[in-house]
């Protein structure tokens, strides 16, 4: 017998979800995780490793790229800069005239250790120097800043066969086929909203910024749906897969499991201890969901704000905290999922929406700019430097030109670690930046 309850009675008036961020209609067409009990996790997809899992972090408000990798050879560095450069005593040496800031010493050791990439100068063509309309570029990995986001597109493709037909073409998801969202693991974004990055036609990412927040409840529910709930949950599965009844079962059923494995996850003790501050609560977060065994394979955090246009300090200050906050929590991160054995299933990719300008300002701090470096974490990263550090002579108004465009990061984050097809998420072609080590490529390519 099919349920009284149409879906879109339910979708409008049936959850309620206390959080912060997360809105019913994203959680709800996401399906929650699409936990489903039997499968004890997310869905897994088949022809993907779903053991890999990239977390994808965030320094918002334009990080200062100049302070972050120091080019301590070039003494124009230091005349644009009398009140804010980095001494080369006090730079972490990585390369030939780079060096790190003093604050990033934990992201050294990982350097050091074979654990992190620096890929420097990295923009994208006719910079824009708007916080939001430059993220949104980020986001969607469009100049023209419009569309789905960019991870969005890889779930749409990947989990629900989005922009895959039969013959290779295009083609466009039926609209009341609703349900079929629920048949691959969405991403996790952990914050006060979802991002753009994580927007997809089809699937929309869980968020949330806390676990106390996160939480499904049924008892809030008006009394004829609390019944139509309960009665659902009560009775086995004999319907069509395509009846109300059914959709609402699964819909139901996976947003409360989702709920609580997420909320009984983030409640353990980790493995390492954390430092203070919010990425390094973002990170434990993420690091408990992964020892928990949920199968999201994206996770986004996001770190700031890096809007430095005063006071911004050199060794000292407000960069160099935001630094030292960053650099911390990804070594507590990386140690806490080594404890795990997990570590290798992991990887982090950081940047930010521009650099700064090359020449520091009247107020002791440094305006909108261009590129800036990014980097990349995890045991199967490629070791050292990518690219070279963008000319301090060879200027665009008193900006950096990038050398790398962004789009080809992800490019190679796509086919390397996801084994996505970049064109079709990117919907053009970049030549790939080779993120991973030879020795992770030659594990990839025999299995």
């Amino acid at each position: 017998m099919n349920s009284p309850y149409s879906r879109r009675e339910f979708l409008r008036s049936g959850l309620v979800l206390a959080s912060a961020t997360a809105s019913v209609p994203a959680f709800l067409n996401s399906s929650a995780l699409a936990m489903h009990a039997r499968a004890g996790g997310l869905t897994s997809v088949p022809g993907v490793p779903d053991d890999h899992i990239l977390v994808v972090l965030q320094l918002s408000g334009g990080n200062d790229g100049l302070n972050t990798v120091v080019p301590f050879g070039a003494s124009e560095y230091y005349k644009a800069r009398p009140g804010i450069s980095i001494p080369e005593r006090e730079a972490l040496k990585i390369g030939d005239g780079i060096g790190f800031h003093p604050q990033l010493a934990p992201l050294k050791d990982l350097y050091d250790d074979g654990m992190c990439t620096v890929v420097q100068g990295v923009g994208y063509p006719n910079p824009n120097r708007s916080h939001f309309k430059s993220m949104d570029i980020w986001h969607t990995a469009d100049t023209t800043a419009t569309g789905d986001g960019w991870l969005g597109r890889y779930f749409d493709a990947e989990c629900c066969g989005f922009g895959k037909g039969e013959s290779g073409t295009v083609e466009t998801p039926a609209a009341e086929r609703v349900e079929d969202a629920a048949s691959g693991p969405p991403g996790i974004a952990i914050g006060r909203a979802a991002p753009l990055a994580m927007q997809g036609r089809k699937i929309k990412p869980v968020s949330f910024e806390s676990a106390e927040l996160f939480k499904w409840s049924a008892q809030d529910l008006n009394k004829a749906l609390r019944d139509g709930y309960e009665t659902l949950n009560r009775r086995s599965i004999t319907t069509p897969k395509d009846t109300n009844s059914n959709f609402l079962v699964r819909t139901a059923l996976d947003a409360q499991v989702s709920s609580d494995m997420i909320r009984k996850a983030v409640s353990q003790r980790p493995l390492v201890q954390y430092p203070q501050g919010d990425i390094a609560r973002q990170l434990q977060m993420v690091a408990l969901m992964i020892r928990a065994g949920l199968k999201t394979r994206v996770y986004y955090v996001t770190h700031g704000s890096f809007d430095t246009h005063a006071g911004q300090g050199g060794a000292q200050g407000r960069h160099a905290q935001l630094l030292n906050q960053f650099a911390g929590a990804l070594k507590a991160f990386y140690s806490d999922l080594k404890a795990q054995r997990n570590d290798s299933r992991v990887l982090t990719m950081s940047f930010s929406e521009f650099g700064r300008r090359v020449g520091q300002n009247a107020s002791a701090g440094t305006d909108h700019g261009t590129a800036a470096p990014m980097f990349l974490c995890g045991p199967m990263v490629r070791r050292g430097v990518v690219g070279e550090h963008p000319s301090l002579r060879d200027l665009d108004e008193g900006d950096l030109k990038y050398k790398i465009d962004f789009r080809a990061v992800y490019a190679g984050i796509l086919d390397g670690w996801l084994k996505a097809d970049s064109k079709t998420v990117l919907e053009t072609t970049f030549k790939p930046v080779e993120v991973l080590s030879k020795t992770q490529k030659t594990v990839a390519t025999e299995r």
